[in-house]
């Protein structure tokens, strides 16, 4: 399996984004899945993901902003994010929600204040 994030870039706060994230090498229906973000100095983070029953979670820090997505015919996860903070500033990886395969290499988001 494959994951190749992109669609990061410099905001400024209170501006938005869309993450995209390319699965490739599942030949069925790719799991639940997740976006996670790693600050310089943190531990990496679970921010979004898809739950049973096509249901979504979010950490507080990002509800009511993010909001995760997929399309299957594209095998593509996708994160919306609106009204970013100079705290979101992160590289943005998406992986199962248990984290079950291979990192890629994530997409840098800087947010400038």
């Amino acid at each position: 399996v494959l994951l190749q994030a992109s669609g990061g870039g410099l905001v400024q706060a209170g501006g938005s984004l869309r993450l995209s994230c390319a699965v490739s090498g599942v030949v069925v229906r790719f799991p639940a899945m997740g976006w996670y973000r790693q600050a310089p100095g943190k531990q990496r983070e679970l921010v979004a993901s898809e739950t049973t029953g096509d249901s979504t979670n979010y950490a507080d820090s990002v509800k009511g902003r993010f909001t995760i997505s997929r399309d299957n015919a594209k095998n593509t996860v996708y994160l919306q994010m609106g009204s970013l903070r100079p705290e979101d500033t992160a590289v943005y990886y998406c992986n199962t929600r248990g984290a079950r395969w291979p990192w890629g290499q994530g997409t840098q988001v800087t947010v400038s204040s």
